[in-house]
């Protein structure tokens, strides 16, 4: 199983999601479960409650039941993967864990989820002790709270739930970023992510640090880097932001942006592809915005970078295409959860997969610094 799923944690506080309730926080808060930054650990380390733990905790049962707290996705999507993270809970990680999913239109309370429709996820399943615990999900409804009930206490670190996003077309404007993760962007390939993900491009708001981009290795041949982007919607771009902040002695010397209509035309066939931005100089810890000036319809487009380094955003404003609507409005309609019906069997975890047995973590394609070495 992939180490870092090329898929956005729909849960993650980057987009924002959220702890709506929880029926027990006594050693350590529930928010903590969709912080996206990996959760961390200072051993000896004692408040008035205990030992400090990065993660949400609950006090020892004396009697039967269980805790559970609920998370408000911020995208609402089908669940692909879920990982449980009891990284640095040893002794008092919960030894069994399920999750279940709902689908509740607006901004409901906790009163309005507990007469929801729950589907299961995951039944209940064995956790591992400090390790990131993955489990495949093949519900195929589009949700927008998760349930994660621990067996019968305990802590977990993270809950990250990745997916994929499917919009409500019915929030969104006329004009909109048409890359954004949050309208259904993604990558789908990159030459370099040593320093930083490439989904990171496509976060919302701007970048607080340099961590927070796409940054490659140095390049010490005649080549360049370059990403892929699936455009949430296809549409005609109007306005390009290609944004350095933060990579002052590290940002691209220029940058080129193509698309192309995947729809009528094979991306690997260099005819398909159109300009969007000539190669156009870049100005380190800049925000550049650039309009097209002969926009088309795509359903992809392609940041070059020259020769390397890093870009903390990309944004693609403009239009869906008529017809863009009305397809998204049939999927959501396609992965609707019924009200009513049996609900999907929910698999056991039993091909749970431990993304980080050792710490510190290392990708096999990146490093963990986010800065370039002097």
């Amino acid at each position: 199983m992939s180490d870092l799923p090329d898929l956005p944690d729909l849960a993650s506080r980057t987009f924002g999601g959220g702890v709506v309730a929880a029926n027990d926080e006594f050693f350590a808060a529930a928010d903590n479960l969709v912080d996206p930054r990996p959760p961390t650990f200072q051993p000896s380390t004692f408040a008035a409650k205990g030992q400090v733990y990065d993660g949400w905790e609950t006090r020892r049962r004396r009697d039967p039941g269980a805790d559970h707290a609920i998370v408000r996705l911020g995208l609402p999507g089908v669940v692909r993967l879920l990982v449980i993270d009891t990284s640095f809970f040893t002794g008092n990680y919960p030894p069994y864990a399920a999750v279940d999913g709902c689908a509740v239109d607006g901004h409901p309370g906790p009163v309005e989820l507990a007469r929801a429709r729950w589907v299961p996820l995951l039944a209940r399943t064995p956790l591992a002790g400090d390790s990131r615990n993955a489990f495949p999900v093949v519900v195929p409804y589009h949700l927008t709270h998760v349930r994660l009930t621990i067996f019968p206490d305990g802590g977990v670190a993270r809950l990250r739930v990745y997916g994929d996003v499917v919009p409500d077309p019915a929030l969104l404007p006329e004009v909109f970023d048409l890359a954004a993760a949050e309208h259904g962007g993604w990558i789908e390939a990159c030459s370099d992510r040593f320093y930083g993900a490439p989904q990171n491009l496509l976060a919302p708001g701007p970048a607080r640090t340099m961590g927070e981009g796409w940054e490659t290795a140095r390049r010490r041949d005649d080549g360049n880097d370059w990403v892929l982007v699936r455009l949430g919607l296809p549409g005609t771009v109007h306005f390009v932001d290609l944004d350095t902040s933060h990579f002052k002695g590290n940002a691209p010397g220029s940058a080129t942006l193509r698309a192309a209509d995947a729809r009528h035309g094979d991306l690997d066939d260099p005819r398909t592809w159109f300009p969007l931005l000539p190669d156009t100089r870049l100005r380190p810890d800049t925000r550049h915005r650039f309009p097209v000036t002969e926009p088309r319809t795509a359903t992809h487009v392609r940041l070059d970078v020259f020769p390397d380094g890093g870009m903390a955003r990309l944004r693609a404003t403009g239009r869906a295409d008529p017809t863009a609507r009305a397809v998204l409005a049939a999927l959501r309609e396609r992965t609707r959860l019924p009200a009513a019906g049996p609900a999907p069997a929910a698999p056991r975890g039993a091909g749970a997969t431990d993304l980080a047995p050792n710490r510190p973590h290392r990708d096999s394609t990146r490093s963990t610094d986010v800065s370039d070495p002097a």
